[in-house]
């Protein structure tokens, strides 16, 4: 297997080197470049074109999430796009979160998580999977509630969110089967951790069921898993 190409983008000097020592550690990731700010990072992202970049949220000419957009803006108009970003931050408020991924950051990691769970997340990132930390799990879970509509009213009509902002291929495929209040409700049990025997036992309904509904939610918005199907949906936004 190759080694992961990344480049470090982080203002804080020790905070960089104590990175870049930790993952050279690792053989199956080299640090190709680093950079102090977000100029010199979106020229480096630019030039270098690693595997991953790693981005901190708090730059001192541009935050990350402003460099995350201008970088994919870039990679739609040049045509190069295997460079995946993962934000690095303290910061788990809502704004913050929805933000990074909005502008198209693929995973979001929390600075005080371990070294060796930074390595997993890279390499997942890498493979096209969006890490998301367990530190903003609740926000993904708050974002997907604020979408269902009318929860308070009854209907013969089995409720259901539009998701948006996605190819048009998703679309197509969200709109002719949108999202059910089930499903939403066992994709944010997904998102908390929860297997299929306790999504049933939470729902009091069979574990056949259960598996059904997750493979229709993973159907639904074109994910390979389950964690890029929350992804996805965050991402996209959920609106009434």
């Amino acid at each position: 297997m190759n080694e992961i190409s990344i480049i470090l983008i982080e203002d804080h000097d020790l905070t960089r080197m104590g990175l870049r020592a930790a993952l050279q550690a690792n053989t199956g990731i080299k640090v190709i470049g680093e950079a102090a700010n977000a100029t010199q990072g979106l020229k480096l992202l630019e030039t270098a074109k690693p595997d991953v970049a790693v981005v901190d949220i708090g730059l001192p000419d541009m935050d990350g999430i402003e460099l995350t957009r201008k970088f994919r803006r870039y990679q739609a108009e040049s045509g190069q796009t295997h460079t995946k970003i993962l934000i690095l931050t303290m910061d788990h408020t809502e704004d913050a979160v929805l933000a990074a991924f909005a502008a198209g950051a693929d995973s979001y990691y929390m600075k005080e998580t371990s070294i060796s769970r930074l390595t997993e997340a890279i390499q997942a990132t890498f493979g096209g999977n969006s890490w998301i930390d367990p530190a903003i799990a609740n926000v993904v879970l708050q974002k997907m509630r604020q979408g269902i509509p009318g929860e308070s009213q009854s209907s013969d009509k089995p409720k259901t969110v539009k998701i948006e902002a996605l190819p048009s291929e998703y679309e197509q495929v969200l709109e002719t089967y949108p999202l059910t209040q089930r499903e939403l409700e066992i994709l944010e049990l997904i998102v908390a951790g929860c297997s299929n025997g306790q999504i049933a036992e939470k729902l009091y309904i069979t574990v056949g069921t259960v598996k059904t509904h997750v493979r229709n939610i993973l159907n639904k918005l074109c994910a390979d898993d389950r964690t890029q199907a929350a992804v996805r949906a965050l991402r996209s936004g959920l609106v009434a």
